[in-house]
C-alpha cells in the first residue's frame, strides 16, 4: 500500500519530520511571573508522546509587557530561562520529538485576564495590569485602553529582544523558533493597514507596514543558529475589508523566503473585533494554498482541521506541506495514532505504550526514534 501523504516525512532545514502532522502553539495561561510551572511539564510532555513530528511551544513573550494575560509564558531573563529549561530538559527526557519555540509579543492584544476569568483587557492601574504599546494609539475595540505609540527608541528594545529570545532559545537546545506575526498581535498589528495609522517609515504602504515585521524576523534569524529553523506565522487574511489580505501576505511570504525563511504557518484573522470568519472545516486552507502557489519553501495550514482523511488530502492535493492542529490535540492527545490507523500508516510511540496496540493493528506503533 502507498504511505499516505499525511505520513510521508519532510525536511525543515535541521528539522527531520516523520510525518506532515505539528503540535500549534497553545497558550496555557499558566505561568508565574513569566514562568513555565508543573502544568506545562505535564502538558507538553503529553503531548511529546503523541506521534506528531514537532512539538510548538506555546507563544512565548520576549518582554514582560508583551505577555496576552498576566499567566503568559515568558523568555526574557535568567528566572524565566531557567524554568523553560527544566520543563524542556523533562519533556526530554521522555521523548525524542524536535521541540520548536514561538517568540511573540502581544501588541495592544496584552495585558488580559485569563480567558476562563473572562479574558478582558486589563487597564496600567490593575494589580494584573500594564500600559500596553502599538505600532498606533488605536485601541483593539472600544472598552479597551490606549495603546501607547511606539517610538524608534522601543521598536529598537523590542527587537533586540526578540533577538535576545532567540538566543535564549539556542542556549536551551530548542529546534526551531517561530516568530509570530498573526492573531492581530504586535507584528501583525504593524502589517495591518486597521491598526497601523503610522506616517513615518514604518506605516502607510505595505512595503513600511511590512518594514518592522521584517527587522524583527532578521533579528531572530540573525541570533538563532543557522543550521536550525526559524518560521514565522502570518494571518493571511484580517476577515474585514480594507484590511490585511492574501495578496498583501503573498508579498511578505515571498519577502521573508527571501530573508532565509525556513516555513509559513498560515492562519487568519485577530486584528479587529469587526471581522467576520467563515468558519467551517479547513476554512483556512484556501489561504495556505495561495500562499503556497506562491513560494518554495514549505506551507502549513491549521484550522478546524480534525479528520484523518481530510488533512491527508490536504498534503496529497498540494494545499500545503504540513498540518497543523491545536484544539484537535487537546481534545485528541493520539490524533497521529488514530490517524495513522485510520489511513493504513505507522506512527512511532513510546515503548512503553506498545501493549496497547488493538488486535489487528500490530503494524501501527514505529519504535525505531524519529
Amino acid at each position: 500500500m502507498a504511505l499516505p501523504a499525511l505520513f510521508k516525512p519532510l525536511d525543515v532545514r535541521n528539522l527531520h519530520l516523520s510525518n506532515r502532522i505539528v503540535i500549534a502553539p497553545m497558550c496555557q495561561y499558566s505561568a508565574v511571573d513569566g514562568c513555565m510551572t508543573d502544568w506545562h511539564l505535564v502538558h507538553l510532555g503529553h503531548l511529546a508522546l503523541s506521534g506528531a513530528a514537532l512539538l510548538t511551544i506555546e507563544a512565548t513573550a520576549v518582554l514582560p509587557e508583551g505577555r496576552i494575560s498576566w499567566a503568559d509564558v515568558g523568555l526574557y531573563d535568567d528566572t524565566t530561562e531557567a524554568a523553560m529549561r527544566r520543563v524542556v530538559e523533562g519533556v526530554r527526557a521522555c521523548s525524542d520529538m524536535p521541540l520548536a519555540l514561538q517568540l511573540a509579543h502581544a501588541g495592544r492584544k496584552a495585558s488580559t485576564e485569563v480567558p476562563w476569568e473572562g479574558g478582558a483587557p486589563l487597564s496600567p492601574d490593575d494589580p494584573h495590569g500594564w500600559q500596553v504599546q502599538a505600532p498606533s494609539a488605536i485601541p483593539f475595540h472600544d472598552d479597551a485602553p490606549v495603546p501607547e505609540a511606539l517610538d524608534a527608541a522601543g521598536m529598537e528594545r523590542i527587537r533586540e529582544a526578540f533577538g535576545a529570545a532567540a538566543a535564549r532559545a539556542a542556549r536551551l537546545g530548542l529546534d526551531a523558533v517561530q516568530v509570530h506575526g498573526a492573531h492581530g498581535y504586535l507584528l501583525h498589528q504593524f502589517l495591518s493597514p486597521l491598526s497601523n495609522k503610522r506616517t513615518d517609515a514604518y506605516g502607510g504602504s505595505l512595503e513600511n507596514r511590512m518594514r518592522f515585521p521584517l527587522e524583527v524576523f532578521e533579528a531572530v534569524r540573525a541570533a538563532f543558529p543557522a543550521d536550525r529553523a526559524v518560521t514565522m506565522r502570518v494571518s493571511g487574511t484580517d476577515w474585514v475589508d480594507g484590511g490585511w489580505d492574501v495578496s498583501q501576505t503573498i508579498a511578505f511570504a515571498r519577502a521573508l523566503e527571501a530573508r532565509g525563511c525556513d516555513a509559513i504557518h498560515v492562519s487568519s484573522g485577530g486584528v479587529h473585533p469587526a471581522q467576520r470568519i467563515p468558519v467551517a472545516p479547513g476554512y483556512q486552507v484556501p489561504l495556505a494554498r495561495a500562499v503556497k502557489q506562491a513560494i518554495d519553501i514549505p506551507v502549513v495550514a491549521v484550522g478546524l482541521i480534525t479528520e484523518p482523511a481530510h488533512a491527508d488530502a490536504i498534503i496529497a492535493n498540494g494545499d500545503a506541506d504540513i498540518v497543523a492542529l491545536a484544539r484537535a490535540m487537546l481534545y485528541d492527545p493520539r490524533w497521529p495514532w488514530h490517524a495513522a490507523a485510520a489511513l493504513g500508516a505507522r506512527v512511532h510511540a513510546p515503548k512503553q505504550y506498545l501493549r496497547c496496540q488493538p488486535r489487528g493493528l500490530k503494524e501501527l506503533f514505529d519504535v525505531t526514534p524519529g
